[in-house]
């Protein structure tokens, strides 16, 4: 009878989808020893519990609301010359002007061109910034460095004024050389003595090679990189126009990066003979042989990807985690969880006095958090404070709602019939189902704003929520049923 009771209860939708998860999940997290023989998982863990370092840069920047009594694209235009930088257009009625100006130092600008300034407000727009964000993604990826995270931090009124970027793994030095000194790059040709001229800009290049030999042979050392159609015209026009393709040793080209030369060469005999009769778009900037040359190559893909930012930024803010401080806080939460799961036990047990009901409710509530954990290794969500502090606050909720149904079915402490039992069950999982919402419905604002600290915290008790509603909850309510039945 006792085996008939265990095989029905283990064939019931409700169980075996919470077995089925809880196994997926132990895969997904793999729990394994490393070659040194330290117990290791496929979880990523951010800045708070390895060693790294996280940057803060503010744009230097502004979106202005404006009126002109000029048409708007003259407008735009003279106050782009006039302000000695991009000015862009963002809607009908602001402009975001990529230099760093007061409100004050703006005004006379806005007057002198017919215009007045409505409302300043420092950064950039949401379509500037997601452009920086892309930028900034696709260079640290390029650098082949891991578990890195760019958040932009955008107000209410839309402005972005911040990006935060967090890499594990990199100390400060390397952070500050790969994201913190950002600029204009810039590509000119000398035409007599040290003079030289403008030919491009870095908005020209759309994609660069990461450093590798050159594809004619020489061994050398260089970087890739590709021109759009436009820029290639530009280039050849301004080859040709300066002597670069008939005397290319006395014509070299330069390489800017905010007006500091970051490489100087002339162009190769083929590259030259080619571009007297067509544009090309591919290019190869070599640096030489050896060690030296392949480093050299390194900066010089930085240096590259960094023109592309279309505004300049500063270093708001920094800092870094060490590795031992990183081990601390993971053996501090890891002490924190067990407590938590260890204090919940011992007040469920003080309040009904009966293994066989406590038991199942501190395994269900460990069972979400195991499946939580499988969830954000399937999904590479990095591990950090607040999403500990997410956990834990879904061991607190968890048991609440178990509550809720054990003091519902359990009511007048008497075990109520089948026909009964069903009804109550329904009312709990009602009562737990609204207050679910409203958890939801509270998170949902800290899930979507550009509060990186927070996002964590957010999704995983969202999570923790949608995984107890459908999944845990019902599974106990037909556990529960079992036990009581005895």
């Amino acid at each position: 009878m006792k085996q008939e009771r265990i095989k029905d209860l283990f064939s019931d939708w409700r169980v075996l989808v919470l077995i089925v998860l809880l196994v997926l999940s132990v895969i997904a997290i793999y729990p394994h020893f490393d070659s040194n023989g330290n117990l290791t998982t496929n979880l990523q863990y951010g800045l708070d519990f390895q060693q790294g370092s996280w940057i803060q840069l503010e744009f230097k920047a502004e979106v202005v609301g404006f009126t002109t009594t000029e048409p708007v694209d003259t407008f735009v235009a003279n106050l782009s010359k006039s302000l000695d930088t991009d000015v862009v257009q963002v809607d009908a009625n602001h402009l975001e002007i990529r230099k760093s100006y007061t409100q004050a130092e703006l005004q006379p600008y806005f007057e002198a061109e017919d215009g007045t300034v409505v409302s300043y407000q420092p950064g950039i727009s949401a379509t500037t910034a997601d452009l920086v964000k892309q930028i900034l993604v696709d260079k640290i990826n390029s650098m082949g460095t891991k578990d890195a995270k760019v958040n932009t931090i955008t107000g209410l009124n839309g402005v972005t004024q911040y990006v935060r970027v967090e890499m594990a793994g990199v100390d400060m030095n390397q952070a500050q050389q790969i994201v913190g000194k950002q600029g204009k790059f810039e590509i000119r040709i000398q035409t007599t003595g040290n003079q030289t001229e403008h030919v491009l800009y870095g908005d020209s290049i759309t994609s660069v090679a990461v450093p590798s030999q050159s594809p004619a042979g020489s061994g050398n050392w260089g970087v890739g990189f590709t021109l759009s159609s436009d820029g290639a015209a530009t280039f050849q026009n301004a080859a040709i126009t300066y002597g670069a393709t008939t005397d290319p040793a006395d014509h070299k080209l330069t390489m800017l990066l905010d007006n500091q030369s970051v490489y100087s060469a002339p162009l190769s005999q083929a590259l030259a003979g080619s571009l007297q009769s067509e544009p090309t778009t591919q290019l190869f900037a070599s640096t030489g042989s050896g060690t030296s040359g392949e480093q050299q190559a390194t900066n010089l893909e930085i240096q590259l990807r960094a023109g592309a930012l279309p505004v300049d930024v500063d270093i708001a803010g920094s800092g870094s985690t060490s590795a031992s401080l990183g081990q601390h806080y993971m053996e501090m939460c890891l002490i924190a969880g067990i407590l938590a799961l260890i204090m919940v036990a011992f007040v469920i047990f003080y309040r009904y006095r009966e293994p066989r009901i406590v038991l199942p409710m501190v395994l269900i509530n460990a069972s979400e958090i195991v499946i939580l954990l499988g969830f954000i290794s399937v999904i590479q969500f990095q591990m950090d404070l607040p999403t500990v502090a997410g956990l834990i606050a879904v061991l607190g909720t968890g048991i609440d709602q178990l509550v809720v149904i054990t003091d519902e079915i359990l009511h007048e402490g008497l075990v109520p019939s089948p026909n009964i039992y069903l009804k109550r069950l329904a009312r709990a999982l009602t009562i737990i189902v609204i207050a679910a919402a409203t958890v939801l419905i509270a998170m949902l604002p800290l899930a979507l704003m550009d509060l990186s600290t927070l996002k964590g915290f957010a999704i995983i008790t969202m999570m923790g929520v949608i995984i107890g509603v459908l999944v845990t909850r019902p599974a106990y309510g037909r556990i529960i049923m079992d036990i009581l039945s005895e």
